[in-house]
């Protein structure tokens, strides 16, 4: 979806967030308390979506690719019982650290804990979750950073071309606050908001940043449960439905496994199938492909 344009819709959207009742996870609870686990697979191999949950193929005079995904973060959790439970209104789990620093309210990108494949980014002791039989989770996503593969001029030599491997960091939050951002081996000081769509690319030492067109997010439920336009609240069905009685006595593990299937997508110049940004391809998409949280 394109970044917003509108600004009373982020200021719904941002109005909608501060009122969540949960926060950074800070409970104390006693030893051994059984927890609910969320931990991000990433899987090139998932079916590629649409912004409506449909199978969606890269559009006419684009290329794309599965990127090798380093990290995600997470902004805001939220179990959904049903199709028509509207944004908001399930059980809210997490919503992470905002700030004013920038001007306008924005996701605080120094707090927001990424993560990479396999591994936790958020758990909370079950006793603390409102007893219920939910279907969807939301998740909204902030922050990506990824390897692809791309070609480019040789800069010792400008008469060839070389095929290697770059890192991009992306945001695909609703905005975000920068300060220093590391790529991979190299920072660049932004000290600013980001809208939904700013990205940063390093490859040989050097970077530079720019933003992409749009930014898929996917809602299966969007035409009974939709989302605010500009947000990155990714909706998925659980494979099974979720119970949470409040008498659990071991912990519940969610897989929130992500497509990152084409996920990358660009404008081409050359169709070669290889992203050239040197000769003017720009980024056209880079939202995740979908979303099926897997109750282990």
């Amino acid at each position: 979806m394109k970044p917003i344009k509108i600004a009373l819709a982020f200021s719904a959207l941002a109005l909608l967030f501060s009122s969540c009742s949960k926060s950074n996870n800070n409970s104390i609870e006693e030893p051994g308390s059984p927890r609910l686990i969320f931990k991000f697979k990433f899987d090139p191999n998932q079916v590629r979506l649409n912004n409506i949950g449909q199978p969606s193929v890269i559009a006419s005079g684009n290329a794309a690719q599965s990127p090798k995904f380093n990290l995600m973060s997470s902004h805001y959790i939220e179990m959904a019982p049903n199709a028509f439970t509207a944004l908001g209104s399930g059980t809210v789990l997490f919503h992470a650290a905002e700030t004013a620093a920038g001007g306008s309210n924005a996701i605080d990108f120094s707090k927001n804990k990424a993560v990479g494949d396999g591994e936790e980014f958020f758990s909370i002791p079950i006793k603390e979750v409102k007893p219920g039989t939910y279907e969807y989770l939301r998740v909204s996503l902030a922050y990506q950073n990824y390897d692809i593969l791309f070609k480019a001029k040789n800069p010792l030599d400008q008469n060839t071309t070389l095929t290697t491997n770059g890192t991009l960091a992306s945001f695909i939050g609703f905005n975000t606050y920068i300060g220093t951002l590391k790529i991979k081996n190299t920072s660049i000081e932004v000290n600013a908001n980001k809208k939904q769509g700013f990205w940063a690319f390093e490859t040989m030492g050097l970077n530079f940043s720019g933003d992409a067109s749009k930014t898929t997010v996917v809602n299966p439920i969007n035409s009974s449960s939709p989302i605010p336009q500009g947000s990155c609240v990714v909706t998925g069905s659980f494979n099974n439905m979720l119970t949470i009685t409040g008498n659990e006595t071991q912990d519940i593990v969610i897989e929130v496994r992500l497509s990152t299937n084409n996920s990358f997508e660009w404008r081409e110049v050359n169709a070669d199938g290889y992203f050239q940004p040197d000769i003017g391809e720009i980024v056209e998409d880079m939202g995740v492909r979908g979303m099926i949280p897997v109750i282990k």
